[in-house]
């Protein structure tokens, strides 16, 4: 079953802040307004498709984390590095 469990807007705020970005910083990288980003995070307005990918690689998340969607168990690895992310699918892959 597939649930929703945050805003997008909460998870781009969250994305953004972990991150070091200012709003203004976000608004240049997708080459648009800082008050666009605001109304992304606020829930006002929803990136369009080519934003929400622009925004995934961005983050190094999926358009499902960004979303909020959750189709089962998932872990949350968007505070971890590349390599942390990589030692942690070694890992599961060693489990299974």
């Amino acid at each position: 079953m597939v649930s929703r469990t945050i805003g997008i807007g909460d998870q781009i705020k969250k994305l953004r802040i972990q991150g070091g970005y200012t709003q203004q910083d976000l608004a240049d990288k997708l080459n648009v307004t800082r008050s666009i980003i605001s109304a992304y995070e606020k829930d006002k307005r929803a990136p369009s498709y080519g934003k929400l990918i622009e925004l995934a690689v961005l983050f190094d998340v999926s358009t499902d984390y960004l979303l909020g969607v959750n189709a089962g168990q998932s872990l949350d690895l968007s505070g971890l590095t590349k390599d942390e992310k990589l030692a942690v699918a070694t890992l599961v892959k060693t489990m299974r």
